[in-house]
C-alpha cells in the first residue's frame, strides 16, 4: 500500500531530474547531421542581380568559405553584422549569404545601410534552401571547405569569442589541410 503512494513521488523526482539536465543543455551546441557531409546543392537568384545565380559550386572556388544565413527582420543578425563586415574588410575568408524568407527591397536596404560583407548573396524567399541546410533560425553560419563539405555550423550570431576560439582556427586548419 505504501509503495502505491511512492510511485507519484518517484515519477515527480525523475521529471525534476530530467528538467534539471535539460536546463544545462546549450541549444547552440545541437550537432548538425550535415557536418562532414557534402553541402546540400542549391542554385538561387542573386539578391542584387536576379539574372545571376549563387550556388554550392561557388564554395568550390575557395579553400574555405562561410555561408551565413540572415534576414533583414532578424534582430540577432544585426548583432553579428558588424563582425561580418570586419571579417570581409580584412579579406580573411569569403562570406556567402543566404537571405532567408525576406523581401528583396528590405534586404537590399539593410545591406545599403549597414554594409555588405558578402561575396555573393543567394535570395531564398520561400526558405526551401534553408530547410535543406537544416536551418531552424537565423542567423546560422556554416564553414564549407573547398570540396563543398560542411565542416562546422554556428547556431546564432557569430561572436568575437566564437570567431577567435572556434571558427578562425578551423579556417586555418582547413587551409593547412588543403595546402
Amino acid at each position: 500500500m505504501k509503495a502505491r503512494f511512492l510511485i507519484p513521488l518517484v515519477v515527480f523526482l525523475l521529471l525534476v531530474g530530467l528538467f534539471m539536465v535539460g536546463l544545462k543543455l546549450d541549444p547552440r551546441e545541437v550537432p548538425s547531421p550535415l557536418i562532414d557531409k557534402p553541402a546540400p546543392p542549391f542554385s538561387l537568384p542573386d539578391l542584387h542581380d536576379e539574372s545571376k545565380t549563387v550556388s554550392t559550386e561557388d564554395f568550390k572556388k575557395h579553400k574555405v568559405s562561410l555561408f551565413n544565413v540572415w534576414a533583414s527582420w532578424c534582430v540577432a543578425c544585426r548583432q553579428e553584422h558588424p563582425l561580418l563586415v570586419e571579417i570581409s574588410r580584412q579579406g580573411i575568408v569569403p562570406i556567402y549569404g543566404l537571405n532567408y524568407k525576406d523581401k528583396r527591397p528590405d534586404a537590399l536596404n539593410w545591406l545599403n545601410r549597414l554594409g555588405n560583407p558578402y561575396t555573393a548573396n543567394a535570395f531564398d524567399e520561400k526558405g526551401r534552401v534553408g530547410i535543406d541546410w537544416g536551418v531552424y533560425g537565423v542567423p546560422e553560419t556554416f564553414v564549407v571547405d573547398g570540396k563543398g563539405i560542411i565542416r562546422y555550423k554556428q547556431i546564432g550570431p557569430i561572436t568575437e569569442e566564437a570567431w577567435q576560439k572556434t571558427i578562425l582556427p578551423l579556417i586555418e586548419k582547413i587551409r593547412a589541410e588543403e595546402g
